[in-house]
C-alpha cells in the first residue's frame, strides 16, 4: 500500500480543470491508498464552513465518498484555507491535523507541514499569518456576513499577489535555519511540506546529520504528489 501526499491545489470555480483532475485522483490513485494527506491550500480561499458555493459541494462529496471507502483523509490548514473548521471536516470525512505534525510511515518519522511558517524572511507575510491564525481574529471574521467575508477574501488575495510580485524569490522561500531548527526540535530528519510551489527533494545537514526536505508542487499546470511506500517517498508530477 501507498500513502499519498498533496498540497496547493487552490481549487476554485474559475479553474474547473484542476477540480476535475482532483476528483479523478480521488476515484483512482487515492482509492487504493493507505491514506491521503492534504497539506494545505486545498482551496484558493475559504471564508467559512457556511459558504454554500456549489463548487465546494462537489469537492466535499468526492472526499466523503473516498472516506466511506475506508481511506483515511488528513487535512492541514494552509495560508488560503485556514478558516476550514469542524463542519467541513464532518461533511468531507477528513481529520484536521495541527501544523506541524509528526507521523511515522513505514518505520520512518516525518514532520508534515504546510510550510509557510518557515518563510521567516518574509516579515510582512509572517505578521499577517500571526493575525489570521489568532482564534479571536477568526471569530471576528466569522461574525461578519458571508458577503463581507467574500469581499475581504478577494481583497486579501489581490494583496497577496501584489506582495508576491514585489519581493525577491529567495525571501518568499523557506529559511534554512528555520527548517533546521524545526527538524532539531521535533527530533526527526525528514520534512514534507508545500506552500512554496517549488517541488524538489533537498538533502541537507542538521547538526552534521543528514536530513531531507521534500517539497510538493502546486496543481496549476499539472498535479503534484508524493507517493510513500515501503521503498520510500517518490515525488511525482501527474499530467492533466
Amino acid at each position: 500500500m501507498t500513502v499519498l501526499f498533496i498540497s496547493d491545489l487552490h481549487l476554485d470555480a474559475d479553474r474547473p480543470d484542476i477540480t476535475d483532475q482532483f476528483l479523478r485522483f480521488l476515484e483512482t490513485d487515492a482509492l487504493n491508498a493507505e491514506a491521503l494527506y492534504i497539506l494545505g491550500d486545498l482551496f484558493e480561499s475559504w471564508v467559512g464552513d457556511d459558504d454554500p458555493n456549489e463548487h465546494y459541494q462537489w469537492i466535499k462529496q468526492g472526499l466523503k465518498k473516498l472516506s466511506r471507502k475506508k481511506v483515511p483523509i488528513f487535512f492541514m490548514h494552509g495560508n488560503r484555507d485556514f478558516m476550514i473548521g469542524t463542519d467541513f471536516a464532518d461533511e468531507a470525512g477528513v481529520q484536521i491535523l495541527s501544523d506541524p505534525f509528526v507521523a511515522e510511515f513505514y518505520g520512518q518519522k516525518v514532520m508534515l507541514s504546510h510550510g509557510d511558517a518557515y518563510c521567516t524572511d518574509d516579515v510582512e507575510y509572517q505578521a499577517v499569518r500571526t493575525m489570521t491564525r489568532d482564534p479571536h481574529w477568526q471569530a471576528m471574521m466569522l461574525s461578519k456576513s458571508l458577503q463581507e467575508r467574500l469581499a475581504f477574501a478577494e481583497q486579501a488575495r489581490a494583496a497577496s499577489l501584489a506582495h508576491g510580485s514585489t519581493i525577491d524569490a529567495e525571501i518568499s522561500d523557506v529559511n534554512h535555519t528555520a527548517i533546521a531548527n524545526a527538524l532539531r526540535d521535533s527530533g526527526v530528519n525528514t520534512m514534507l511540506h508545500g506552500h512554496t510551489h517549488r517541488p524538489a527533494v533537498h538533502e541537507l545537514l542538521v547538526d552534521d546529520q543528514p536530513a531531507t526536505r521534500i517539497v510538493l508542487g502546486d496543481w496549476y499546470e499539472h498535479g503534484s504528489v508524493v507517493r510513500w511506500d515501503e521503498s520510500g517517498p517518490q515525488l511525482e508530477s501527474m499530467p492533466r
